[in-house]
């Protein structure tokens, strides 16, 4: 099994349950054919760098995952079939990549964890 990333962006016309929806149909599709999902984060609303298909503003997702390689050939074929993503990128991650990624995952618990007063003291 490797260890895969993958980004993409649905269209901003979704409401948030619509979205919600569309990345819980992902995730699923990911599990139910054998891929063990190691982190998710929802980005949310951000402007795009260029306009695709005439919006300006795209809603964010990112799966981390681990999966055999035959599976991103389905993945990325149901993402071509849902209307609803504007764009997507995978790729699999080497060593250095994944001892990144679970540095990145624990800075964001750590600073999840932190009250504001501590986070303005470690600021300064």
């Amino acid at each position: 099994m490797n260890y895969y990333e993958t980004v993409f962006i649905l269209t901003p016309v979704l409401s948030d349950d619509q979205m919600k929806e569309a990345v819980a149909k992902f995730r699923d599709f990911l599990t139910q054919n054998g891929a063990e999902i190691i982190n998710e984060e929802l980005w949310g609303l951000r402007k795009l760098a260029y306009p695709i298909e005439k919006k300006g503003t795209g809603f964010y997702c990112l799966f981390e995952f681990k999966a055999e390689p035959d599976l991103i050939k389905k993945y990325e074929t149901a993402y071509r079939r849902d209307e609803r993503v504007l764009r997507f990128l995978t790729f699999r991650l080497d060593k250095y990549a994944v001892e990144y990624a679970q540095k990145r995952r624990e800075r964001r618990a750590k600073k999840a964890s932190e009250t504001p007063a501590e986070a303005v003291a470690a600021a300064e």
